[in-house]
């Protein structure tokens, strides 16, 4: 369990193949911020861009972990298979942790595609194209995480090729996030807000329970 809080931003330095087919995985190693991994352990979840990955091996004095991504997690995500792309980290949520964004899972519904990212004053407007499938789930002033970071919807447009949700981004995230070296067309991480999803199946199953009756 995540908040979407950035916790560090780090940097792909290596990407191993786990086989020799396109049925295998990879291997990534991951550089840290210095004392970053002070307090991670073996078999700890972290968030990298948005996606929870197990850490496999981790060097502190080389600020680096290992993570195994398998095939089909690199099918379902964007950015994390490219040496020297940055990442938006952040560790597991603890229970006594402060719930400063919102709950997030770590498990990526749908990528999305940069519309537009220009400074307007002192933030920055992010446009993001989301898939049609999370049109339904996308609501004004409703929480969306991009590339593992939580955000808020200022305005959406539904549109035949998904829906285009417009996002203010202050200087804050920009200078400590990894959001700031995104471009007209990079594909990002998309989370829905957990809440959603249930309210999603509570009405679809209430209409299939009265269809059946």
């Amino acid at each position: 369990m995540f908040t979407g809080i950035i916790t560090g931003v780090g940097r792909i330095a290596a990407v191993h193949d786990l086989g020799r087919s396109l049925d295998h995985g990879k291997r990534l190693e991951i550089s840290t911020p210095a004392l970053y991994l002070d307090d991670v352990g073996l078999g700890d979840s972290i968030a990298i861009n948005g996606a929870c990955m197990t850490v496999t091996s981790f060097n502190p004095t080389e600020n680096l972990f290992t993570i195994d991504i398998s095939a089909e997690s690199l099918n379902k995500t964007a950015g994390l298979n490219e040496v020297g792309t940055t990442l938006n980290l952040e560790k597991a949520l603890r229970a006594n942790d402060r719930l400063g964004g919102h709950i997030v899972s770590g498990h990526v519904d749908g990528i999305g595609a940069v519309h537009r990212f220009e400074q307007i004053g002192e933030s920055w407007l992010l446009q993001v194209l989301a898939p049609p499938s999370l049109a339904k789930y996308l609501a004004y002033k409703g929480s969306i995480t991009v590339n593992g970071v939580s955000l808020t919807v200022n305005q959406f447009e539904d549109q035949d090729q998904g829906c285009m949700v417009s996002i203010n981004l202050i200087p804050h995230t920009i200078e400590n996030t990894a959001l700031g070296q995104l471009k007209t067309g990079s594909a990002v991480n998309l989370e829905i807000d957990t809440v959603a999803r249930y309210v999603e199946r509570m009405l679809s199953w209430g209409a299939t329970l009265k269809a059946s009756v």
